[in-house]
C-alpha cells in the first residue's frame, strides 16, 4: 500500500491537488481500452448466438464458445466501467468496487492455477468431461465444431482418449442401428496431413472406427487430445509461466494504481474540508 500524504498544517491554494494526473489518466485509459474490448467481445458473442438455430443453441448451451465470450465480456465490461468512470470522476466508491473486483479475479486465477497443479487428476477429469460433452454436440454448433477441428489439427490428435471416442456422437456412433452415412467415421480434422495435398479430403475419416489402432494410424491420428494437451503443457511450462506472469503483473499494477488514486482522493477531500474550516474562521 502506498504511503498516504499528510494534510498540511496551513491552508493551500484552491488550485493545489493531491491527485496525480499521471496516475488518474493512466488508470483511465487502461480501463477505457479494456472497456472497448469487452464491448466488442459481447457484440461478437451475441451475434454468434443469434446466428444459431434455437434448438441447437439450447442443446449445447454448456459448451458454447459464444456463451463464454458473452460472460467474460459482460464481467470485463462491468469491472472496467467502474475503473474507467471512477478514475475520471475521482469517485472513491467506484474505484473501491473496481479494486475489490479485480483483486477477487486475480485471486481466483491464482487459486485455479494452484488447484489445477495440486489436483491435476481432478483437473484432467474436468477437461475430459468438457471434451466428451463437446464431442456429443459436435454437429450442433458450428463454433464448437470449428474449435474442435482446430484443436485436433494443432495437437495432431483425435477424440478425448482415443479416436473411438467419436462413437459418443450420434452421427459418428458405431452401433448397427445408426442410419447416418458418417457411421463409424471420425471428422476430417483427425486425418493425417499431407503437405502435397492441395484439396482437403473430407471423407478421409470414413469408417475409421472399424479399424484397429495400427491400421487406422496410417490414415488418422489415433491418440486422444487429453494426453496431447497434458504433454504440451509439461513441455511449455516456462512459456505458460511467462504468459501467466505477463497477465498478472498488469493486474497488480492496476490494483496498486487504483489504491494510490483512492488515497490521493481522500487526502484531497481532507484538504478541501480543512480549507473550508479555515475560511469559516473569522481570524483566518
Amino acid at each position: 500500500m502506498a504511503r498516504r500524504a499528510a494534510v498540511p498544517t496551513g491552508p493551500l491554494g484552491d488550485d493545489f491537488s493531491f491527485v496525480n494526473p499521471v496516475v488518474k489518466y493512466v488508470l483511465f485509459f487502461f480501463n477505457l481500452l479494456f472497456w472497448v474490448i469487452s464491448m466488442v467481445m459481447v457484440a461478437v458473442g451475441v451475434y454468434a448466438r443469434l446466428l444459431k438455430h434455437a434448438e441447437a443453441a439450447m442443446a449445447c448451451l454448456a459448451v458454447d464458445p459464444a456463451i463464454l465470450l458473452i460472460v467474460v465480456g459482460v464481467l470485463t465490461f462491468l469491472i472496467t466501467f467502474c475503473g474507467c468512470v471512477g478514475s475520471l470522476r475521482e469517485n472513491i466508491c467506484l474505484l473501491q468496487t473496481f479494486s475489490v473486483c479485480l483483486t477477487v479475479v486475480f485471486l481466483l486465477q491464482l487459486a485455479a492455477g494452484v488447484l489445477g497443479f495440486v489436483f491435476s487428476d481432478k483437473a484432467r477429469g474436468k477437461v475430459s468431461e468438457f471434451i466428451n460433452g463437446a464431442i456429443v454436440h459436435y454437429r450442433d454448433d458450428l463454433d464448437l465444431q470449428n474449435l474442435i477441428d482446430f484443436g485436433q489439427k494443432e495437437f495432431s490428435c483425435c477424440g478425448g482418449v482415443s479416436y473411438k471416442d467419436w462413437s459418443q456422437n450420434m452421427y459418428f456412433n458405431c452401433t448397427a442401428t445408426n442410419p447416418s452415412r458418417e457411421r463409424c467415421s471420425v471428422p476430417f480434422s483427425c486425418c493425417l496431413h499431407d503437405a502435397n495435398q492441395t484439396v482437403v479430403n473430407t471423407m478421409c475419416g470414413h469408417e475409421m472406427q472399424k479399424r484397429g489402432y495400427l491400421e487406422a494410424s496410417a490414415f488418422i491420428y489415433t491418440n486422444g487430445c487429453i494426453d496431447k494437451l497434458v504433454n504440451w503443457i509439461h513441455s511449455n511450462l516456462f512459456l505458460l509461466g511467462g504468459i501467466t506472469l505477463g497477465l498478472a503483473l498488469p493486474q497488480l499494477l492496476v490494483i496498486v494504481l487504483a489504491q494510490l488514486l483512492i488515497n490521493q482522493i481522500r487526502d484531497q477531500i481532507k484538504l478541501q474540508l480543512y480549507n473550508q474550516q479555515h475560511r469559516a474562521d473569522p481570524w483566518y
